[in-house]
């Protein structure tokens, strides 16, 4: 398998050059020149072989060829491998590491408006494309994991992939039953103004309080009005709003709630983002620090379970709906060799296993625990139960400690495939010193621990999310090919963390499903090996999605 540099040509607007390259970098033979108005055909005919397509950003080359019927197999995102590559410290001796701050290390491209693919490049150079590739397979070839680098690499060009591909595809979606929805709720869409429901909720807090002009979508003066009406608060948060003995605690809790469901996923963003039955959000992968995915627009990643019955398959289709269980845990002990704690993962519900093993006597307690181990919990619950924790997974608990450590200290930890945390700022590290020089006041040394703690809890959870965000791309990478083989081309249309969501024509819904299981224990082979650990789903193969929950 070749590879096949995309980049502009910068001589000769509207033209592309396309050039063979050995999977070392070497050319195969001269570039070709392509116009515009040739491309999508030259792109078509040359998947025929195969290649992995180079170019600078897939958010940016990849719409306009979905839109013209074409879809590529691979792709190697230098954007993205960039980012990665950059911090990785399976890379930190490269050129590429050592450069000095560049057109690379900027934001990504917004997709061009019209679907071209020859518009203004913006801070990336492309004409560079050739040279940063080079870079990026130096950089590869010299680090000290190197195939754990190229699967990363791999994965994250693919979820690029597959981003383009959700968005051009859109989730099903029933414009009919959110309104239904919405108006169950909220009242009929009114032209202007609140709500029938939402408004009569803002005149019962109006009245609770006794000021019938009170603006309540204003934070200053809702804060305002309660503490005039006797609330002891500091915010206008729900947990404050939970905590109050007042009339008015229950119609703002349900104000706020409707509120935010309607500026949310209300009308206007119906309109917005719903189009010919179909949603189509941004997705950003490599969008979070951990490899989490993100969206810069239409809130896809935050969908509430009360609008989740709008998304719904076409007649004649099925949502083929998973999620990993406990998917962190899971990823903790495949990456820590914690033969116990594997040994809990062999069930469904990783969470009972831990009940069944005698450590807690709780479903809730064996959770608490388990996120307080991953996430730093010092108080509560989740600290109460650490030490037994503790000593069922010593090597469990060993790893995410060590991370834990490092990040007070100021050094990085990294994902099982290389992805590396930034460093603290500036700020932090003179901090850092500053408490530890001598003379230091207790002052400065209780702040500096506070912060050496909070971004040890950082580097703590780091290396698991980090892990686990590479475990789902090489999940929705596997599913991706093994949908190809299956007839009546059902598709991902949704990611979120550990879900993902297929349509699928019905009488191949099953065969579906079986691909989904599959693809998560390739997923699980792919990163870790023979492991012992059970990469578990929950799936259901339903008409809408509020039915697979």
């Amino acid at each position: 398998m070749s590879l096949l540099l995309l980049l502009d040509d910068p001589s000769r607007a509207g033209v592309v050059e396309l050039q063979s390259l050995t999977d070392q970098g070497e050319p195969v033979g001269g570039s070709v020149a392509v116009a515009a108005e040739d491309l999508v055909d030259v792109v078509r005919e040359r998947e025929a072989g195969r290649p992995r397509w180079v170019w600078d950003d897939t958010s940016r080359r990849y719409p306009p060829l979905l839109a013209a019927g074409v879809r590529v197999e691979r792709c190697h995102d230098l954007r993205l491998c960039h980012a990665i590559l950059r911090r990785s410290v399976y890379a930190q001796s490269s050129t590429l590491a050592a450069a000095p701050t560049g057109p690379w290390d900027g934001p990504r491209v917004p997709p061009p408006v019209e679907g071209s693919l020859f518009d203004d490049a913006g801070p990336v150079e492309t004409a560079d494309s050739r040279e940063e590739l080079l870079r990026q397979l130096d950089a590869v070839a010299g680090a000290d994991e190197p195939g754990r680098l190229r699967l990363l690499l791999a994965a994250e060009s693919t979820g690029a992939l597959i981003a383009a591909e959700m968005q051009h595809d859109g989730m099903p979606w029933s414009v009919e039953s959110h309104d239904a929805l919405l108006t169950e709720m909220l009242g009929p869409r009114p032209r202007s103004g609140r709500p029938a429901k939402l408004e009569a909720l803002a005149d019962q807090v109006r009245d609770a309080l006794g000021q019938p002009s009170l603006n309540l979508d204003s934070q200053p003066d809702l804060l305002r009005g309660l503490r005039a009406a006797g609330c002891d608060v500091e915010s206008t948060g729900k947990w404050e709003i939970e905590q109050l003995d007042h009339p008015v605690k229950e119609p703002l809790l349900a104000y706020k709630k409707l509120a935010r469901l309607l500026s949310s996923n209300g009308w206007a963003w119906m309109d917005t983002w719903v189009h010919d039955g179909r949603f189509r959000p941004d997705y950003v992968p490599g969008g979070v620090v951990t490899g989490r995915w993100a969206t810069s627009g239409g809130g896809a990643l935050q969908l509430p379970a009360s609008i989740r019955a709008a998304v719904r398959a076409d007649p004649g289709w099925k949502l083929v709906v998973a999620d990993a269980a406990q998917l962190e845990p899971r990823v903790l002990a495949a990456m820590s060799g914690d033969g116990a704690m594997a040994a809990a993962g062999r069930h469904a519900d990783l969470y009972q296993g831990v009940v069944d093993a005698g450590i807690v006597e709780t479903r809730s307690e064996a959770k608490y625990a388990m996120l307080g181990a991953i996430y730093g919990a010092t108080t509560g619950p989740s600290a109460v139960l650490m030490p037994r924790l503790t000593k069922a997974y010593p090597r469990a608990v060993a790893l995410v400690e060590a991370g834990a450590r490092a990040g007070e200290r100021g050094d990085i930890v990294s994902t099982w495939l290389g992805r590396t945390s930034p460093r603290p700022d500036a700020a932090w590290q003179a901090e850092l010193a500053a408490a530890s020089a001598e003379g230091a006041g207790a002052d400065d040394v209780r702040a500096a621990r506070r912060r050496g703690r909070d971004w040890g809890r950082f580097t703590r959870n780091f290396v698991v999310q980090g892990t686990a965000a590479e475990w789902a791309l090489c999940w929705m990478a596997s599913l991706r090919r093994r949908l190809l083989l299956v007839d009546g081309r059902p598709h991902l249309v949704f990611f979120l963390h550990d879900e993902v969501m297929v349509h699928a024509p019905a009488d191949v819904a099953d065969a579906v499903a079986v691909a989904v299981r599959e693809a998560a224990v390739e997923a699980g082979r792919l990163l870790f090996g023979d492991t012992p650990v059970d990469f578990a789903l929950n799936l259901a193969v339903v008409d809408s999605y509020d039915q697979a929950k």
